[in-house]
């Protein structure tokens, strides 16, 4: 797999790195985490790197176009490895899980905006919002005193 990021990199004129293959692996992984757990992720692996590199392999990761950074409204940055696709996101308003969804249609920009006021549109970003599995399943202060009552 090193390989494949080792290309990915090369492709797109980036020298071949131990911090940008970390990164590159830690995303692939972990897709949609935060800049600290990138960090915390890359460091179990090679302790001796920096938060500084991991800030700036991620700015070059995402510049060259090898990394998404997402920031769903209230949260904190995400990064992810999936890109080229023009795929949306669900996000879970109680524990902030994060989840890749297809786009809509399947072709960029898969949606079509009402007025592109003259814009050429080629990109889409959506994010769905809603409640996790996980979550949906724990009870709830609201859920245990509506089964009180109902008893």
């Amino acid at each position: 797999m090193s390989s494949d990021f080792e290309a990915q990199l090369r492709a797109v004129s980036l020298r071949v790195t131990r911090p940008r293959l970390a990164v590159l692996a830690a995303l692939r992984d972990h897709p949609h985490v935060d800049t600290e757990t990138v960090i915390a992720l890359v460091r179990a692996e090679h302790p001796t790197v920096s938060h500084q590199a991991v800030y700036d392999v991620l700015r070059a990761l995402t510049d060259a176009g090898l990394v998404r950074r997402i920031q769903p409204a209230g949260t904190t940055a995400r990064y992810e490895s999936r890109v080229g696709d023009n795929h949306h996101h669900v996000v879970c308003r109680s524990c902030g899980t994060i989840a890749d969804v297809d786009c809509a249609v399947g072709h960029a920009p898969c949606l079509t905006a009402s007025d592109d006021h003259g814009f050429v549109i080629d990109q889409a970003e959506v994010v769905f919002w809603g409640v996790c599995p996980e979550c949906s399943a724990r009870p709830t202060p609201e859920r245990s005193v509506s089964s009180k009552g109902s008893r």
